[in-house]
């Protein structure tokens, strides 16, 4: 018996050992160049669960941050820097935004103009961007401790640039996290994924992957207009980088280096296209099931009856609507058989209906979760989109900037959702949309068909993501994967030296045969002259 137990003993002594061994290599350290908003929503998420399983993580950010809160009994370590502008610029600047959209919406007759203001807000964004990237490439003593650190990878979005940078000043791999970029301009040019356009729609053109000429030859505008508008600030970018780099290089050389681009969208939301093999679709990810409600929410929920509820929610940029429209609103959901839970902060509306209750926050990914739940009116962020296609849940769309217009479009192209236009909303608009969505069951079959697609995959979007970031760790790259398209020149790429010289040989071919046609012709004239004389 005691040598049973002498075996036992050493049996667990060494698995002990090899747990030891196994920790320090699948438990990295991960460093976070984050993004405002609802980005900073999805990141944390990811957080999270790196966390879970062992990881150390270390956010990057600024004093001026507006939904970044490093605290004390957080998970994640936080690492803040100073910089020289306060939270007003921030706030200021995205109401500039949301207000360019709401009050400019692009037209065929506007289209160059809306591009031009958005590419001087863009330029404000940037220069902003380029203050808290010298915030921290300057800060000597930060930038040692980051160096001390030890770190394993660095997790950025592209939305606010630096984050390359920094991972190659520290010499570790980066990889993105992003919905798009502006225009989409760094994932086509940068990334090198391909997108055709004849049936790959432009980011903010609101196409869809079937389009008839005359959209086609729109999409083909937009890509270019884009390009231009956004491509403009480049140069300054490529000045900035190649002085911190000490070489000559460009913004898009460097961004080209990420080993993986995890983007937060799905084949549920995406239209086909082709994509390359270090680019992962990792939609949904933030999704759970829904967890119980409070109990007076869910005794406000139960009082709908057969009826049911319906969750309102304008997304966390929209702070307030002007009293003419916040009643117009309330005057419309006070129409409605269901039950209506509101998220918003401004005034309490003069026509706000019984059936309708008013939050500053709601656990929209709950609410939308419980089986009450008939139709979720959204302004189409991703995040909300998403949440809505895991419970299978038909839209109302009422889109207000950015991407929201084309999210809208691809939930209505898929039959999930109705769109409406805030700047011309009525009353009766909004009574009808809510009518459609609940009554015709079309849209509920196709957000189920939606939400069948989302959760059959074989591994779930967090696990992908996660996956990804360990694999990367685990490599310390994920240089197979790299298309041999960053090595080309754009002409290399399009093969228009290869097609320049095909056209030369033939342009030369047919010279020779045309001159010696010429030189036939005229030799057997000369002939023919000299046998009739």
């Amino acid at each position: 018996m005691a040598t049973k137990a002498t075996i036992s003993k050493k049996y667990l002594q060494l698995l002990l050992f090899q747990v030891a061994l196994l920790g320090p290599v699948f438990c990295g350290n991960v460093l976070v160049w984050p993004t405002e908003g609802s980005h900073w929503l999805n990141v944390q998420i990811v957080i999270q669960e790196l966390i879970r399983r062992g990881h150390s993580v270390t956010v990057l950010v600024s004093n001026a941050s507006l939904f970044i809160k490093p605290r004390a009994e957080a998970t994640e370590k936080f690492e803040v820097y100073n910089v020289p502008f306060k939270k007003d610029t921030i706030e200021n600047l995205i109401e500039d935004v949301v207000a360019l959209w709401l009050n400019n919406r692009p037209t065929t007759l506007t289209f160059w103009q809306f591009y031009k203001d958005l590419g001087k807000l863009s330029k404000n964004w940037h220069h902003m961007n380029r203050l808290m990237c010298n915030a921290v490439l300057t800060n000597q003593e930060l930038m040692a401790h980051l160096q001390g650190s030890s770190y394993d990878l660095l997790l950025s979005d592209p939305v606010t640039l630096c984050g390359d940078l920094l991972a190659l000043k520290l010499a570790i791999p980066f990889i993105y996290s992003l919905r798009f970029s502006p225009a989409s301009t760094v994932e086509r040019h940068c990334g090198k994924i391909p997108a055709p356009p004849s049936y790959a729609p432009a980011a903010l053109s609101e196409l869809t992957d079937c389009m008839s000429f005359r959209e086609r030859i729109k999409n083909i505008v937009s890509y270019h207009l884009q390009d231009y508008v956004f491509q403009s600030y480049w140069g300054e970018w490529d000045i900035y980088y190649s002085k911190v780099l000490g070489r000559p290089t460009t913004l898009c050389e460097t961004m080209g280096k990420a080993e993986i681009w995890l983007i937060r969208t799905y084949w549920d939301f995406e239209f086909p296209r082709p994509f390359l093999p270090n680019f992962e679709f990792v939609g949904g990810l933030h999704c759970q099931p829904a967890k119980p409600l409070s109990k007076e929410m869910e005794e406000f929920v139960q009082s709908s009856g057969e009826h049911g509820i319906v969750v309102f929610s304008l997304g966390s940029m929209v702070y307030n609507l002007t009293d003419e429209k916040s009643n117009l609103i309330a005057r419309a959901l006070s129409q409605l058989p269901q039950k209506v839970i509101w998220r918003y902060k401004g005034t309490k509306p003069e026509t706000l209906g019984s059936n309708t209750r008013i939050y500053d926050w709601i656990p929209q990914n709950d609410l939308l979760g419980h089986p009450l739940t008939k139709a979720f009116i959204t302004h189409g962020g991703t995040n909300g989109i998403y949440e809505a296609i895991y419970h299978g849940i038909p839209m109302v769309g009422i889109p207000l900037f950015a991407d929201q217009y084309d999210n809208i479009a691809h939930m209505r192209a898929k039959g999930a959702a109705v769109q409406l236009d805030f700047s011309t909303l009525k009353t009766q608009d909004l009574v009808d949309a809510l009518n459609t969505v609940i009554n015709n069951s079309t849209y509920k079959e196709n957000a189920l068909r939606l939400s069948k697609i989302h959760h059959d995959q074989p591994v779930k979007p967090l696990d992908r993501a996660v996956f990804w970031i360990e694999f990367v760790m685990r490599h310390k790259g994920a240089k197979h994967l790299r298309p041999a398209a960053h090595h080309l020149t754009w002409y290399q790429y399009h093969c228009l030296d290869v097609l320049a010289f095909l056209f030369t040989c033939a342009a030369t071919a047919i010279f020779i045969l045309v001159k010696c046609c010429l030189f036939c012709c005229r030799r057997c004239g000369r002939i023919a002259k000299r046998k009739k004389e």
